[in-house]
């Protein structure tokens, strides 16, 4: 059973980084498409972005398109969200999360294990 673990978040000024990590165990960490997704305060779980098993293809949302990007290391069965230029609307907790498949998708359905999220708080 793959187990995930994120990290790297925290409080941020508006127009700051922030780097998250998800940490997964297993063998078979490149066999599946993983992704993200935040939860803000009052609001539904959202899509932010998502990479395929090997890494060649990526999918972001269009509020974070051209500022995060997502990325995978698959020898060290971990993913990676950069997060550049952000803004008080990307606080939320985020969450990594794998899905069924090998192919990307934006479809909260598709995964079936998912992090117990991390923390991003963005200031104005």
């Amino acid at each position: 059973q793959v187990q995930l673990l994120e990290s790297g978040g925290g409080l941020v000024q508006a127009g700051g980084s922030l780097r998250l990590s998800c940490a997964a165990s297993g063998r078979t960490f490149s066999s599946y498409a993983m992704g993200w997704f935040r939860r803000a305060p009052g609001k539904e779980r959202e899509f932010v972005a998502t990479i395929s098993g090997r890494g060649g293809s990526t999918y972001y949302a269009d509020s974070v398109k051209g500022r995060f990007t997502i990325s995978r290391d698959n020898a060290k069965n971990t993913l990676y969200l950069q997060m550049n230029s952000l803004k008080p609307d990307d606080t939320a907790v985020y969450y990594c999360a794998k899905s069924r498949a090998q192919v990307t998708s934006p479809s909260y359905s598709l995964y079936d294990i998912w992090g117990q999220g991390t923390q991003v708080t963005v200031s104005s």
